[in-house]
């Protein structure tokens, strides 16, 4: 179809993906003028940017007390009990948190029996009982799999494909709540006999009321609903922020304290007490963590800063990172649909534009170190265009199934090595730490800048260049070393970005509308800054669209069609 057909059948078909009203995709009156702040005074900007993680606070409290979350709680302690699966399923941010979820808890049987000699459970058994489902399969982890997320078939046939069964426990963890994937995995869960959670981050009332599938779900008794929310983004629609955030918080929780109660009922009294135990205030412990980073403005602000300056003279950043590399490679993956950078590229792609962050594990292969990032092996999808078929799939993808097995995904080469196409004029690396990690001999030699920067209470060593000094407390899946790369990496790449021009106020228009949703969110950001009405607006944008492509066909580096489509009616593009 041309672009007015395009439109046209958006238009017409799509108004269940019209999603302006839910508070994920509102404005958030804190940073109203936040790149703008950000332009004056970078450290101003990061106060206000942190500022709304205090938003996340109040609800945590809310949850981790409410009947929902107990009942959460319960389900994982029973599931451990009686060794059910536990399934964690997400889509884009949540289902990276779903994967990081799975890790963590494999990461912490792993390391179970060099903590405790003569342990008597059986690590590996347990260590397989939780599992993600991300839609996409892992190859999303890296890259954004277009029109995934939009179709519910899609989300039941992953699930079922997981093996889910009777007895399980399913937590689906959706951002806006609206998800179709998400949707589907809940309603699969069901049917399989599974006890199933719905855990979103829009009031239940708004919800419901402006999305019929989401409604489906709120009123099946069956399925317990977390409603988790905080209100609007920091950066309008971007759900990877305080949405994803408060998710971590309370299901990871949910996960520790059920993890507690079972260790303290089959474990010796004295092997327990060995191990970091759960805390008891959850959010104030969060509290703390966030005023923590609030008073390390001044190292956020030197980072971002160097993240500038290396972008500005077109020089590529390498991340590495080893314990914690998952949460680095989430952070800069997500950056390609939030501000429209270049992806991560394969490695028998030389056409299209190298990332502009990248991520890589110091001392592994590969294939290692996809092992070490997942604590298992990649599971890829292998789907035929019967496959396709079978879920009455768009046309697009029935004309072209993508490729999603692990052999794509091994291209992603984040194993040690140099890549000389990183290594040019301006190449920067940044070695992240945290908690008791310390810096080990690596290529950081190789790069015209290298940097270390340490996230956390600091052990000996040399000292860092960038040290986020916070106070990151034990517990048993290292919960609070992961929130706190989160906040500082989301807020760190957010300003960095605001400093790109990527961001106008507090919108994200350099954005890629890669599905439904984010058509509905770049027609209402053309709408708003070029005074047409939605209509109007979405045929712009799918005009843009067009013109995108063909410049991306080429090799180019492409901008956002929403700042195209906005840029064309302003006379400037």
């Amino acid at each position: 179809m041309n672009p007015t057909q395009q439109a046209e059948a958006f238009l017409e078909h799509d108004r269940a993906f019209r999603l302006g009203a839910l508070d994920t995709e509102g404005s958030h009156p804190k940073t109203e003028n936040l790149a703008e702040t950000i332009a004056a005074s970078l450290e101003d900007g990061l106060h206000i940017l942190l500022s709304v993680d205090d938003d996340i606070t109040p609800v945590g409290r809310s949850v981790l007390r409410s009947p929902g979350f107990d009942r959460l709680r319960c389900a994982f302690e029973r599931a451990i009990r009686e060794k059910r699966r536990i399934v964690f399923t997400g889509c884009g941010a949540t289902g990276r948190l779903s994967i990081l979820l799975e890790a963590c808890w494999r990461r912490f049987w792993r390391r179970l029996p060099d903590k405790l000699s003569g342990l008597s459970l059986d690590s590996r058994g347990y260590a397989d009982l939780v599992l993600s489902v991300m839609a996409g399969g892992d190859f999303a982890l890296i890259k954004s799999v277009e029109g995934f997320e939009d179709f519910e078939a899609f989300g039941r046939r992953q699930l079922r494909e997981s093996g889910v069964a009777d007895g399980d426990v399913v937590v689906a963890i959706t951002e806006g709540g609206e998800t179709s994937f998400v949707i589907g995995t809940a309603w699969e869960g069901l049917d399989q006999g599974a006890e199933v959670f719905f855990v979103y981050n829009n009031p239940t009332g708004l919800l419901a009321r402006e999305v019929r599938r989401s409604r489906e779900v709120i009123e099946e008794s069956a399925i317990t609903k977390l409603d988790l929310a905080t209100g609007p983004m920091a950066i309008m629609g971007s759900t990877r922020m305080q949405a994803t955030t408060c998710e971590l918080l309370v299901v990871g929780a949910a996960l520790e304290q059920a993890l507690s109660v079972f260790l303290k009922s089959a474990l010796p009294e004295s092997q327990y007490a060995v191990l970091p135990q759960p805390l008891e205030g959850y959010a104030e412990t969060f509290d703390r963590l966030v005023d923590g980073i609030k008073q390390r403005v001044d190292v956020l602000s030197r980072l971002t800063t160097f993240e500038q300056a290396v972008y500005e003279q077109q020089g590529l950043l390498t991340y590495y990172a080893e314990a914690f590399l998952l949460d680095v490679l989430t952070d800069t993956t997500e950056r390609s649909p939030t501000f429209m950078v270049p992806p991560f590229r394969q490695c028998d792609d030389q056409r299209s534009p190298p990332s502009w962050a990248f991520t890589k594990h110091p001392y592994r292969s590969t294939e290692e170190a996809w092992m070490s990032l997942l604590e298992r092996p990649p599971r890829g999808l292998d789907w035929t265009q019967n496959d396709y078929e079978q879920m009455a799939a768009p046309a697009n993808l029935l004309a072209g199934p993508p490729r999603l097995n692990n052999a794509e995904l091994y291209k992603f080469e984040i194993g040690g090595g140099l890549d000389e196409a990183r290594r040019g004029k301006g190449s920067a690396c940044i070695r992240l730490l945290a908690g008791d990690e310390c810096a080990g001999p690596d290529d950081r030699g190789a790069y015209e800048q290298a940097r270390v920067l340490h996230i956390g209470n600091r052990v000996a060593g040399d000292a860092p260049d960038f040290h986020v000094d916070c106070d990151c407390a034990a517990s048993p899946l290292e919960l609070w070393d992961h929130l706190a790369i989160k906040l500082v990496m989301n807020t760190v790449s957010t300003a960095t970005m605001c400093r790109m021009n990527r961001v106008i106020g507090n919108c994200m228009v350099w954005v890629s509308p890669s599905n439904k949703k984010l058509i509905d969110r770049g027609t209402r950001l053309v709408s708003r800054f070029t005074g047409q009405g939605y209509d109007q607006a979405c045929h712009a944008l799918f005009r843009a669209l067009e013109e995108i492509d063909r410049r991306r066909d080429r090799g180019e580096e492409v901008p956002s069609p929403v700042a195209a489509a906005i840029q064309q009616h302003h006379g400037t593009a």
